[in-house]
C-alpha cells in the first residue's frame, strides 16, 4: 500500500459503506474474538497498518460530515482561498450560519478529485505536445 508521509488521507464512508457483509473483514483481538467491520473500514485499517509498519506515526482525527470551509479545505489539502472561490462560484453547495459557511466533506473531496483529474489530464496533454522550435532561437 502506498503511504506518503505527512500527506493525510481521508476515509469517508457513505451510508451504504457502513454495512457489514457476510464473511467480510473483521478485527480479531489477541484472544481470537472477532469483530466484524465494513470493507471500507478495512481499507482505512490497512492504510494505518501499512504506515505503522513503514515506521511512520499515525494521527487519526475524526471529522464531521459537514465542516466549515477552511477546515474542509485543510482536510482535502486544498488552499483555503481556492476552495472559498470555488464555493462562491457554485461548484459545490454550502450553507451559511451567523459566522461560518459550511460544506459537506464528501462534496469537497469529490471536487478535489475532479480538480486533480483535470490537472493530471492537462499535464498529460502538455507532455504529449510536440515541442515548438522558435526559428529565432538559433540567433542566440
Amino acid at each position: 500500500m502506498d503511504v506518503t508521509p505527512t500527506r493525510p488521507k481521508v476515509f469517508l464512508l457513505a451510508e451504504q459503506d457502513r454495512n457489514l457483509v457476510a464473511n467480510g473483514p473483521a478485527l480479531v483481538d489477541p484472544s481470537g474474538a472477532r469483530h466484524d467491520i465494513p470493507p471500507k473500514v478495512h481499507e482505512a485499517m490497512a492504510y494505518v497498518e501499512a504506515a505503522l509498519r513503514e515506521g511512520y506515526a499515525v494521527q487519526i482525527t475524526p471529522l464531521r460530515q459537514e465542516l466549515p470551509i477552511d477546515e474542509a479545505a485543510d482536510a482535502a489539502l486544498m488552499p483555503r482561498k481556492e476552495l472559498r472561490l470555488l464555493v462562491s462560484q457554485g461548484e459545490i453547495p454550502f450553507r451559511s450560519s451567523d459566522y461560518v459557511d459550511w460544506v459537506q466533506l464528501s462534496d469537497v473531496l469529490a471536487l478535489s478529485a475532479r480538480l486533480d483529474a483535470a490537472r493530471d489530464e492537462m499535464l498529460q496533454s502538455f507532455a504529449e505536445e510536440e515541442s515548438w522550435d522558435d526559428p529565432q532561437d538559433g540567433d542566440r
